[in-house]
């Protein structure tokens, strides 16, 4: 992440591609949703507070498991959406609002759940601010989807890093899933939290050319090379695929969720 003009600014750029946001953003797989609620122990009624949920990839499937949930979502488009989405469960709700300026009004949380957001967070306040949220003994869930190389790398898979390149991607393709391990708490929350688990979940997502390419439009990567180059970027991937006569392609991803404890005052 660049500065914190730049992080602030891309991160509300997530808001004008809603509909794609929705349609095509990983979704962790069942199991990770059940090792969070145990992990964090989230029983029926336990009171969550989800930092940027989006389109409520996260809340909805944390709302079926009963929890109470709180998120907080920055671009007013992607939490309409998450609102229809949670029609169904009052005991859910979405405020258009950033993290840092969430009003608790002195509610506390038995959890504070990050599902690919954490990073958007001013640094200050990532672990802190959960903490200063959490009741004592509560946990703060972090978790996200990381893109793996496809288990069938096909010449289009090989050939697209040329478009990468091209429009100054850095680095190179994404390494195999088993190469990726877990997210784990960095140095800087060792203050606020005791991590208790570290759990990754390999997975498989098939994508519409169509769908593919709107993925990669809404990704702040894609929208940090600047207007210009992004449209370049895409124009590139598009020609790629009409060329390679693929219909749909395979995403493999690597979910993880990562749990911690509130440090406790005199807890080593």
């Amino acid at each position: 992440m660049g500065s914190d003009a730049e992080r602030r600014e891309l991160r509300s750029g997530f808001d004008r591609h809603a509909r794609a946001y929705q349609r095509t953003r990983p979704v962790l797989p069942e199991q990770a949703f059940d090792d969070l609620a145990r992990l964090a122990g989230l029983v029926p009624g336990a009171r969550v507070l989800e930092i940027g949920c989006g389109t409520g990839q996260a809340t909805l499937p944390l709302a079926e498991r009963g929890v109470t949930v709180t998120a907080v979502e920055l671009g007013p488009r992607l939490a309409a959406i998450a609102r229809r989405r949670l029609a169904a469960f009052p005991s859910a709700r979405v405020l258009v609002t950033s993290f840092e300026d969430f009003e608790a009004a002195g509610s506390v949380f038995d959890a504070v759940v990050a599902v690919s957001s954490l990073h958007w967070v001013d640094p200050g306040q990532r672990y802190a601010r959960p903490f200063a949220l959490l009741a004592p003994g509560g946990a703060m869930a972090v978790a996200g989807c990381r893109w793996a190389r496809p288990a069938d790398v096909g010449q289009f898979w090989t050939d697209v890093q040329e478009d990468y390149r091209a429009v100054g991607y850095a680095g190179g393709p994404p390494p195999p899933a088993e190469q990726i391990g877990p997210w784990r708490f960095p140095p800087e929350a060792a203050p606020f939290f005791v991590q208790t688990a570290a759990m990754r979940y390999p997975f498989e997502v098939s994508y519409s050319s169509a769908d593919y390419l709107a993925i990669l439009a809404s990704q702040s990567t894609t929208r940090a090379l600047g207007e210009a180059a992004s449209a370049d970027f895409l124009a590139r991937v598009r020609r790629r695929l009409a060329s390679s006569g693929w219909p749909r392609l395979t995403i493999r991803y690597v979910g993880f969720v990562t749990v911690g404890r509130r440090r406790e005052q005199g807890q080593h």
